[in-house]
């Protein structure tokens, strides 16, 4: 009996490009994810402006290099959340468009998360400037 994940017939179309090609279209989608973020996420634009303060000022409060990674990359963690919590949302609302239990479940989880890493900046910002 063949394995049916490794059956050709179910791999995407757009994965068999290798090399350079699938860098590039790595990038260009990687861009329109942002775009699309940028565009239909209100949560994404005000967590880019908290970003796009804060990013200048963890770099020259940073005491080293440690403290500026720290800085810096709680803050893109919660671009990196939000991201897949809005992903997390657009896949739910297309596969669920009427309410449905485990669908608010998923959202509200997708939520948690993005508040979590709010919290984790916070905190990381707060020990990282009073130490």
């Amino acid at each position: 009996m063949t394995d049916p994940l490794s059956s050709p017939d179910l791999s995407a179309p757009l994965k068999s490009k290798a090399g350079l090609a699938r860098l590039a279209n790595a990038l260009r989608y990687s861009i329109k994810g942002f775009t699309t973020a940028f565009r239909y996420e209100a949560a994404f634009r005000q967590e880019l402006l908290l970003v796009v303060i804060a990013l200048p000022l963890g770099l020259y409060l940073g005491e080293n290099g440690v403290e500026r990674a720290l800085l810096v990359g709680s803050l893109l963690l919660v671009l990196i959340v939000e991201l897949v919590n809005s992903a997390v949302e657009a896949i739910v609302d297309m596969a669920s468009p009427e309410l449905n239990d485990l669908a608010g479940r998923a959202k509200d989880m997708g939520s948690a998360a993005v508040m979590s890493s709010l919290i984790l900046a916070g905190v990381v910002w707060v020990l990282a400037l009073l130490g």
